[in-house]
């Protein structure tokens, strides 16, 4: 059964919509330890495709099997036929760069490097989403697919749970994982203290005949913040009306970064 959890009014009035062209389909806080949910507002069981969030999950993988080294090692060079459709993919990529600019080649390069079985092994362990990393069906694909508009989904309240396994370290990954995961992560730190680490994510949902709906995307946020001795983790779900020359992620995540010091105090 669904429990929604009413915020305080102020709180409430003051979360911001990423644009007039999307509508927010979830935001969620929870307490990175224990996993109690301390704040939900909208519909968070939905799956959606992970899109680039899934990132963090990669970047556990790789580094948990020796596959990436530190926050710059591998560095990969960029090669013609790899994913590029942002022009600043176009060139070597290391860890920490593959995060800054979300990568989609160097992504697929580290799961290609895992192989299907460790890939799956890892996204069971993990329970991550419905944990299907098939791909399109009958393309194979899933090994570099699968998180991108295809066969993996999750929910927002999923990737809560997923979350507090990172900031509670009860996944099977080594501790350099986690490590040098929060180090690529980091995004900044707020005014009032708070040190924020998240991956945004924009993907797209697809039609019965497999083409992908660009004009109603999705975008994510989702990650942790840590201020003293207290973690919460957090997630913000849109989905947009129209096209927008920003893509969703980036602006789910600018409004909730300017929503969070208020909702985190609040908590």
């Amino acid at each position: 059964m669904l429990v929604r959890i009413a915020m305080p009014l102020a709180l409430s009035v003051m979360l911001h919509i990423p644009s007039a062209y999307a509508h927010d389909i979830c935001t969620a806080v929870a307490d990175g330890m224990t996993g109690k949910m301390l704040l939900q507002n909208g519909e968070c069981d939905t799956r959606v495709t992970p899109a680039s969030t899934f990132k963090i999950a990669i970047s556990l993988m790789g580094y948990d099997s020796d596959v990436l080294k530190d926050e710059h090692s591998p560095a990969l060079p960029f090669h013609e036929g790899y994913a590029a459709w942002n022009p600043v993919w176009r060139t070597t990529t290391d860890p920490a760069s593959w995060i800054r600019n979300s990568v989609v080649w160097y992504s697929q390069q580290v799961t290609t490097r895992l192989g299907d079985d460790r890939f799956q092994r890892y996204v069971t362990e993990f329970r991550y989403g419905n944990e299907n990393v098939s791909g399109d069906p009958g393309k194979h694909n899933g090994l570099t697919r699968a998180w991108l508009n295809s066969s993996l989904k999750i929910s927002p309240r999923e990737q809560l749970v997923f979350m507090h396994g990172i900031v509670s370290r009860q996944l099977p990954v080594s501790a350099h994982a986690y490590e040098m995961t929060a180090n690529i992560t980091a995004v900044r730190t707020l005014a009032n203290g708070w040190d924020i680490h998240g991956k945004t994510g924009t993907g797209f949902p697809t039609e019965a005949n497999g083409t992908e709906d660009s004009n109603h995307a999705y975008g994510w946020f989702v990650g942790w913040a840590s201020k003293g001795e207290r973690t919460l983790t957090f997630v913000r779900l849109v989905q947009d009306d129209d096209r927008h020359p920003v893509v969703a992620g980036i602006r789910a995540r600018d409004a909730l970064m300017n929503d969070l010091p208020a909702i985190l105090d609040s908590l």
